[in-house]
C-alpha cells in the first residue's frame, strides 16, 4: 500500500524559509533553486517564474519537515532519521509551513502557462490538505490499549462525525489486530491467516477463523444498528454523493468508464467462478484451498530469509535496494500499524544539475517466512524502486495521481513470485502451474468482491453488510454463506478509506496487462534481468504526478486500458477441474 492511502521564504527568490535550529538548516539546505533553469528533464524546459520558483523551493522545504517527521513517528522514536530531534523539527515546521502559505498566496496563476498552472494547483491542494498546519507536529502516538467502549451513534453525531467515528474503529480495529490471542499466545491478524493456510484440519481452521472474531466486532459490533460500520457507512455514502465516488475516481483515471468499472469486475468475478470448482466451501478454507502452492514452498522461505530473497530477486532486476536506500521495518513493535505500506523518507533531488538519491521506508510486520510474506514485501518494494526513480519537479515529486495505478504496478515484478519458473529458480522448487494461478488469484478475486462489497454498501447503506458479503461470496467465491459472521471486516482500508479497495481490484487489471505488454516488448524477467529496472523506470516510474495515470498506461499499452490479459490469465486455471 503507498502512503498516498496516508513549509519561509522571500517572495523575490527561491531561498528556504530562514530558521536557526540544525534540524531546519540539515532537512531544508538540499532545495532546488528553480528560477532560471528547467527543474527536472521530465518537467517544464523553460525556465520557472521566480515567484513560482520561491514557492517551488519551500513546498519541496516543508515535504522534507513532513517526511521525517512521519518516519519518526511511525518508528515511535524521538529523533529523526537523520538524528535530530523529532521536538525540534517539529518545532520548525510551522514557521516554515506559514511561509509556504505565503508564497503560494502570492503565486498568480493567470501569469503562468498550463504546466505551471497544474504544478501551482498541485502544491495549493496538498498544502490544504497532507500539509496541514498540524500535520507533522506532536510526539509519537500513544501505544496503549484505545477505548473501544462507545456510542457509534454519539460520536457519528459530532460535526466531524465521519472522520471521528473511523479514527476511533481505525484504532481499535490495529489493537484488535495486533492482540489476536491463541491458547493464551498473543499472535497478529497475518500470523492468524498464514497459520490457517498451512493447517491441515478443517477443525482447527474454523477455531483459528474464530479467534479473528474480536477483530470483526471491532468494525461492526453486533451487526445491529448500533454497528460502527452501519453508522460509518451512511456518513461515507452521503460524503460520496456530494463529493463524488472514489470508485468512479479510480476507475476515470485508469481510462476506464465509471458506469463500466462494477461491470468489469463482475466479469472478472464470473470468470474465476467459471474455473474454479462450483462445490461450496467455508470461509475458513477458502485460503486454506488456494495456498498449495505455499504449503509446497513455504519452508523454503524462513523469516530471516524474507528481506535476503527479496533484496536477491529485485538485485537481479537492476534494483539494488541497499543501493537505492530502501529501508525496511519489518519487526513487530506494540502500536504499530497493522497495514503494510510504503513512503518517502527523503525524496530525490536536483543538485547542480546531478540527481541526488532519496530514501524510501518500508513498514510491515512478519513474524513468520512463507510465500505469501515474500509476496507482500515484494510488493512494497515495488512501491519503494517505483518512487526512487521519480525524476520531476518538487510540485510532481509524489506518488501517481491514482492509486489504482500505483498499486498495480507495485505488483510488476512481485507477481512473478506465483510463476513455476520463478520458484524453481529462487526458490529451487515449484508448484503446479493451476496450483500457482489459484495462489495468484485468489486474493484478488476477494479484493474485487471487497470493491464490489463497498460499491453496493454506499449505493444502499440500510443493508446488512453481512447479507451483502455472503451474497457476493457464495455467488462468485464458492464461499458457504455465514451471514452471522462479519467476517468481511478483515481490511482496515474499509474503516480508515471507503472505496480504498476498488484500487487493488483496478490494479489487478492494469498489473495483469501492463504485464503482458512488458514481457511482450522486453522479454521475460522472472530469472532475472539487470536490464529491466532501467528499462521499466523509463517507461512506467519515472513521471510521478506530472503525467496522469492516465496517459502512462496508454502511452505503455499503446491503446486504453482492458479487462482482456486478466481474463486470460484466469483461464490458465482450467486444469484445476
Amino acid at each position: 500500500m503507498s502512503s498516498a492511502e496516508r513549509a519561509r521564504a522571500s517572495t523575490s527568490g527561491a531561498r528556504p524559509p530562514a530558521a536557526s535550529s540544525r534540524a531546519m538548516n540539515r532537512l531544508l539546505v538540499p532545495t532546488i533553486a528553480l528560477a532560471g533553469g528547467a527543474c527536472a528533464p521530465n518537467a517544464a524546459a523553460k525556465p520557472v517564474p521566480a515567484p513560482l520558483a520561491a514557492a517551488e523551493s519551500s513546498y519541496q522545504a516543508v515535504r522534507a519537515l513532513k517526511d521525517a517527521t512521519d518516519i519518526a513517528r511511525e518508528l515511535h522514536s524521538r529523533t529523526v532519521p537523520s538524528g535530530d530531534s523529532l521536538a525540534a523539527v517539529a518545532r520548525a515546521y510551522g514557521p516554515a509551513r506559514d511561509g509556504l502559505d505565503a508564497l503560494l498566496r502570492a503565486a498568480d496563476s493567470a501569469a503562468l502557462d498550463t504546466v505551471d498552472q497544474r504544478a501551482l494547483g498541485v502544491m495549493r491542494l496538498t498544502a490544504r490538505a497532507e500539509l496541514a498546519a498540524d500535520s507533522a507536529t506532536g510526539p509519537p502516538a500513544d501505544t496503549a490499549r484505545p477505548d473501544c467502549a462507545y456510542s457509534a451513534r454519539a460520536i457519528a453525531a459530532l460535526a466531524h462525525g465521519l472522520d471521528s467515528l473511523a479514527a476511533r474503529m481505525d484504532a481499535c480495529y490495529s489493537y484488535e489486530a495486533m492482540h489476536v490471542m491463541v491458547d493464551g499466545q498473543r499472535l497478529d491478524r497475518l500470523g492468524v491467516l498464514g497459520r490457517m493456510t498451512s493447517e491441515p484440519s478443517a477443525a482447527e481452521r474454523r477455531r483459528l477463523f474464530l479467534t479473528l472474531v474480536p477483530l470483526f466486532q471491532s468494525v461492526n459490533g453486533a451487526d445491529d444498528e448500533n454497528s460502527p460500520y452501519r453508522q460509518m457507512v451512511r456518513l461515507s455514502a452521503a460524503r460520496w454523493r456530494e463529493q463524488g465516488s472514489p470508485v468512479s475516481e479510480a476507475a476515470r483515471a485508469a481510462g476506464i468508464a465509471p458506469d463500466s468499472a462494477a461491470v468489469w469486475l463482475e466479469r472478472i468475478l464470473a470468470r474465476w467462478r467459471d474455473v474454479t470448482p462450483d462445490s461450496l466451501v467455508e470461509p475458513w478454507d477458502y485460503d486454506y484451498l488456494a495456498g498449495a502452492a505455499e504449503r509446497r514452498l513455504d519452508k523454503r522461505i524462513s523469516h530471516a530469509g524474507l528481506p535476503v530473497l527479496n533484496a536477491a530477486y529485485y538485485r537481479a532486476l537492476g534494483a539494488d535496494v541497499d543501493t537505492l536506500h530502501v529501508h525496511y521495518d519489518l519487526a513487530p513493535r506494540a502500536g504499530k500499524t497493522a497495514v503494510a505500506y510504503t513512503t518517502f523518507g527523503r525524496r530525490a533531488r536536483l543538485e547542480r544539475g546531478a540527481w541526488v538519491r532519496g530514501d524510501e521506508w518500508v513498514f510491515a510486520t512478519y513474524e513468520y517466512g512463507g510465500l505469501d510474506n515474500l509476496a507482500e514485501l515484494m510488493h512494497e518494494t515495488g512501491h519503494a524502486i517505483h518512487i526512487a526513480a521519480i525524476r520531476t519537479r518538487p510540485a510532481f515529486f509524489d506518488w501517481p495521481d491514482d492509486d489504482a495505478f500505483t498499486e498495480g504496478i507495485a505488483d510488476i515484478a512481485a507477481l512473478e513470485t506465483t510463476e513455476p519458473a520463478w520458484q524453481q529458480r529462487w526458490l529451487g522448487d515449484s508448484a503446479s502451474l493451476a496450483e500457482d494461478m489459484r495462489s495468484r488469484y485468489a486474493a484478488i478475486m476477494m479484493d474485487v468482491c471487497w470493491s464490489l462489497f463497498e460499491i453496493r454498501m454506499h449505493a444502499n447503506p440500510e443493508a446488512d453488510p453481512n447479507v451483502v458479503w455472503s451474497d457476493l461470496t457464495s455467488t462468485y467465491l464458492h464461499i458457504r454463506p455465514h451471514p452471522e459472521l462479519s467476517w468481511w471486516a478483515r481490511r482496515e482500508q474499509l474503516i480508515s478509506l471507503p472505496g480504498y479497495m476498488s484500487n487493488y481490484a483496478i490494479g489487478g487489471i492494469i498489473i495483469a496487462d501492463l504485464r503482458a505488454r512488458l514481457i511482450a516488448e522486453h522479454g521475460n524477467f522472472a530469472l532475472g534481468d539487470s536490464t529491466w529496472y532501467t528499462w521499466t523506470s523509463a517507461r512506467l516510474y519515472q513521471w510521478g504526478l506530472e503525467r496522469t495515470s492516465r496517459s502512462v498506461i496508454e502511452g505503455f499499452l499503446g491503446r486504453p486500458l482492458s479487462p482482456d490479459a486478466l481474463l486470460a490469465d484466469l483461464a490458465r486455471m482450467r486444469p484445476i477441474r
